[in-house]
């Protein structure tokens, strides 16, 4: 697969973990480890416990929300964590109104301002057993 240097805007279909729809809390967003998805957030020290970076992103009315990129490796100093969280976005997802299946979007513009918005979900989409279609997957998107 032909990586792009970076990726501009990434969307995750969101789900009623990432909502809080089902009221328990986890440790923000997860992020897999696909290296496209990765390309759109800053490198993190994989040599340091936990690093993080934190993102500033401009929402559609101008307001600033911070939102913090870590990396969990705690498995390598003794612990059992090995993964990306995008944290820090339960008051932009609240405030927003922002539920199961609705995207969050992402995407830098041509001067690297880094805009998040998000896109409502579609009617409910049922396979043709009569199976609801559930997703919780990132995509790389085109502007």
């Amino acid at each position: 697969m032909n990586v792009p240097d970076r990726a501009m805007a990434i969307a995750k279909e969101l789900s009623v973990n990432d909502t809080g729809e089902t009221g328990t809390h986890q440790d923000g967003i997860l992020v897999p480890k696909k290296p496209w998805i990765l390309s759109f957030f800053p490198r993190l020290d994989g040599t340091q416990k936990n690093p993080r970076h934190h993102l500033i992103f401009i929402d559609d009315d101008g307001r600033r929300w911070e939102f913090a990129f870590i990396y969990y490796n705690n498995r390598a100093f003794g612990g059992t964590r090995n993964e990306y969280r995008l944290t820090r976005t339960t008051p932009y997802i609240r405030g927003a109104g922002l539920r199961r299946g609705d995207q969050l979007i992402l995407r830098r513009d041509e001067s690297g301002t880094r805009l998040v918005t998000f896109k409502r979900a579609q009617p409910l989409q049922w396979t043709t057993r009569g199976a609801l279609k559930l997703s919780g997957e990132w995509r790389e998107i085109k502007f």
